[in-house]
């Protein structure tokens, strides 16, 4: 197994490690219940140094990621990212990603799902060969931490130059943080405000060391990969392998958001805008279970009388205290307040479909 450069940090913290998309990663410190409630009412730091970045430069690199992606990544300046897809000629997914503009046009980073690296490195080298850039995986250099909840600015900010309150979501700026030199980010996977923390510093755990010392006081907690799953659910932010593959469409993941269909040729478009003209087939709605029990990845789901699908995510989460997941139904089962069934065993459980995300913090 592959390890971050903070490894040895959380193994002193007595953090329960496990292996995750080919690395040895916490998956909790003092349990997830604890963690997932730190991060909502205060703040949680997590390492994310499994995630993927990929360089894409030259004279053609806006092209090349305008075609790569559904996203018009031609409205952002350097200093932006959005959210967005590596999508298929099908209109299905590669990936879910970041974009961060670091110059226009010639220079982006890519920031990609751990598991997916390899495979995402290659797909870009590959389609970016019409294209007069080139393509460098730098996830090996890369550590990545995240600071998130209502009390991230206020812990980071004695520990960087950078103004925080001038940074609005979605930008990020070169500076230090606890000296070393980093791109800072209020970007993350939670639902909440937070910064996300890249750096090609050797020793990033001064950085981690730094971020505990500064809001231990405060409530922080160092957050593992069991609570960053439950933040994320309630949050309804996809899971690659759970919520998204190259098996959904991105109009059928519910993320037309993402889908700019006059910017020009991307891949998938043609098939993208055929479905939007016949209409959507099914589509990704979030749930909650009526009766007790939990819907758990996989569960099969009956609507109609017959089975129409399976569960993509779900459990019980901390903050919302609700059995929720997400799953794929046809079209006719996807209004809100419409109930199907979910298997358990030898039960069936009844859920109902509700408006997501499940979670939406309050904008100061």
């Amino acid at each position: 197994m592959k390890k971050t450069r903070l490894n040895a940090v959380h193994k002193e913290a007595g953090a329960k490690m496990v292996e995750f998309a080919g690395f040895e990663m916490p998956v909790e410190y003092r349990g997830i219940i604890d963690e997932h409630l730190a991060v909502r009412t205060r703040a949680g730091l997590f390492d994310v140094s499994h995630m993927g970045e990929i360089i894409v430069e030259g004279p053609e690199a806006l092209a090349c990621v305008q075609y790569l992606t559904p996203n018009d990544a031609g409205r952002l300046s350097p200093g932006q990212a959005q959210y967005t897809a590596l999508t298929t000629p099908e209109g299905t997914f590669v990936d879910d990603m970041l974009v961060y503009c670091l110059s226009v046009p010639d220079k982006y980073l890519l920031v990609v799902n751990a598991a997916n690296t390899d495979k995402d490195f290659a797909w870009v080298k590959e389609k970016a060969t019409a294209f007069r850039v080139f393509v460098v995986n730098r996830s090996d250099e890369h550590s990545q931490l995240a600071l998130q909840g209502p009390l991230a600015q206020e812990i980071l900010q004695p520990l960087t130059e950078l103004d925080l309150s001038q940074m609005k979501s979605f930008t990020f700026a070169f500076g230090k943080v606890a000296g070393i030199d980093c791109l800072v980010s209020r970007t993350g996977y939670t639902g909440e405000d937070g910064f996300e923390i890249y750096t090609l510093a050797e020793d990033p755990t001064i950085i981690w060391k730094a971020i505990i010392a500064e809001g231990s006081p405060r409530g922080l907690l160092p957050v593992g990969l069991g609570a960053r799953d439950t933040l994320r659910l309630e949050a309804k932010l996809m899971l690659y392998g759970n919520d998204i593959s190259d098996k959904t469409t991105v109009l059928e993941a519910d993320l037309k958001w993402i889908v700019k269909f006059q910017k020009g040729d991307f891949l998938g478009k043609a098939v993208l805008e055929k479905q939007l003209q016949e209409g959507l087939k099914r589509k990704l709605v979030g749930f909650e279970v009526l009766d007790k029990g939990i819907a758990r990845p996989h569960y099969p789901v009956f609507a109609g009388g017959r089975q129409v699908s399976e569960v993509c995510s779900g459990t019980f989460t901390p903050y919302v205290k609700k059995a929720i997941g997400l799953v794929y139904l046809p079209i006719e089962f996807t209004e809100i307040g419409t109930e199907f069934e979910i298997g358990v065993r030898d039960r069936k459980l009844k859920a109902r479909v509700i408006p997501t995300p499940f979670y939406k913090r309050e904008k100061k």
